[in-house]
Order: structure tokens, then sequence, then C-alpha cells
């Protein structure tokens, strides 16, 4: 990505600067244990992880070493998601703008462990995630390294494929789609996963749309693509519940398998159209 996308207008830096002495910062390793513990006794466990002493704004960046260091540590990551942000939304811009379509944008918001969102309190342990009420993208950039690490998804484009993904949420809810998506779930609770579902691999197609415009503007290199699809799979119902060393359940995936995930991000990736992503007239 080149340097005409380091804008920063829309990114709020809340790292040094978010919540103090609220909750536990698990990371991914600690969120599938969380995750098994509640399956297993049918208890939101998350909540009772969050439950800590009352959090606090600070007034002012910690300044201290291990600070800047930890900052410094993340430069490369934010340059990514800032550009890759950036980017992706000047290409929705673009597109909404041919349809005569007001394109809102969101905004993204980089902290560490914890802040609190429009949605509610934040946490690392959650991953990255766009809160409808507040049009913001949170990211913990650490999610990166664990992205790579744990799950096998390493690259520029993998990091670049989960903004764009989290954008394609925004896109939902600019087009009316999530609107509807949540009215049908409260009608009839029942398909409220199913939906779910639809709504993410639908996002996942979005930001596969993105990744095609990418490419048409030569800011692919060589095995991006493939970096994408793994960060695709990656995050599947399927494989997380397997790590979680669940057994795998379908009526409880909210995302989508891995197989779906990288199949509808190729299909963005190949029709290159929001209509290439109408996931919700296809099983």
């Amino acid at each position: 990505f080149d340097n005409s996308d380091d804008d920063r207008s829309n990114v709020e830096d809340r790292r040094g600067t978010g919540l103090i002495g609220g909750g536990l910062k698990l990371g991914l390793g600690g969120t599938l244990v969380v995750l098994a513990l509640s399956f297993v006794f049918k208890t939101n466990l998350f909540a009772l992880v969050g439950q800590g002493a009352p959090a606090a704004p600070a007034s002012a960046p910690a300044q201290n070493p291990e600070t800047t260091q930890r900052g410094a540590g993340e430069a490369g990551l934010e340059k990514i998601a800032v550009r890759s942000f950036n980017d992706a939304q000047h290409f929705w811009m673009r597109e909404l703008a041919s349809t005569r379509t007001p394109y809102h944008e969101a905004r993204l918001v980089l902290f560490w462990d914890q802040t609190r969102s429009g949605c509610g309190d934040a946490g690392a342990e959650m991953g990255p995630f766009y809160c409808p009420a507040d049009d913001r993208v949170y990211l913990d950039l650490g999610f990166y390294r664990e992205l790579a690490q744990r799950f096998g998804a390493p690259g520029d484009f993998a990091q670049a494929y989960v903004i764009a993904h989290e954008l394609g949420h925004n896109l939902q809810k600019i087009l009316g789609i999530s609107g509807r998506v949540s009215s049908l779930q409260g009608q009839n609770p029942s398909t409220r996963n199913s939906l779910s579902v639809k709504l993410e691999l639908q996002a996942d197609c979005f930001a596969g749309v993105w990744g095609k415009s990418a490419a048409t503007r030569n800011l692919l290199d060589p095995g991006d693509v493939e970096a994408g699809l793994r960060a695709a799979a990656s995050v599947g119902d399927d494989r997380l519940q397997k790590m979680a060393g669940r057994k795998v359940s379908p009526e409880t995936f909210t995302h989508g398998s891995a197989a779906q995930r990288s199949s509808w991000f190729r299909r963005g990736l190949d029709g290159g159209t929001i209509a290439s992503c109408d996931t919700f007239r296809e099983e």
C-alpha cells in the first residue's frame, strides 16, 4: 500500500490511554480455554472474566520505556492496519458514489488490552470487531501476531483481510443489510445463528471485492491472495471449536466454517462486485 494511504484522520490511537484496572487480558489462547469452559458449563464465562476493578479512563498516555517499546514494536503492524483501512474505505466510497449511495466513514480504534466502545467494553480477547453503534473498528494489534503464530496466517494481506472484513460490516450497515438481519433475528430467534453466519460470510466476500481492486491496482505481491485465503479459513468456527477441544457443532456457528469463509472471500476476489456477495440467496 502506497504512502497516500497514511492519512490518520479516521484513526484513534488509544494505546497507552485506554482503560486501566478493569478486566483481564486473555489473549487468543486464553480465549479458547474460556470458550471451551463456557460450553462445558453452559455459562458465559467471558462476562465473569471481565468483572474486575472498575475501569477508569486514563487522562494521558503513559510515558514509560515499556509503553514506548511496545508501540515501536508495532510500527509495522500499525502501518498495514492504517493503510489497508484507508484504502478499503476509499474503494467503497468510489463504488457507492456510482450508485449515488452516500458512504459513511468508519473510524479505526487502536488499543491495548481493553477499551470502551459504543457496544460496551472491548477487550483484546474478543479479537477485532466492528461496532455499529459508533461506526468504529476496534483492533488490538497483538491479534496480528496471534494470527500469524497460533493460526498460521502470516503476511501483510492476511492482516489487511481482517480490516477489510470489519469494514464489510460498515458497508452492510450503510446498505441496510445488517438492520434487516437484526430485525429478522428478533422476529425469529431460532434463525439468529444462521443469519449471523450469512452476514459474516458476506463481510468476507466484501473483503474479497476490495482485494480484487487492490490486485487490479498492483498493490498485492505474489502470494498475497493465498495469505488472505489462509486468514479467512483460520478463523472458521469449526477450526476454533477444534482448537478449544470442542466437538464441531455447525448449529452453533456464528461466522461460518473455514471452508465457507475462504470460499466466500474467493467469490469476492473473483466476482469483484457487491452483487456477487449475496450470501442470503445461497445455502
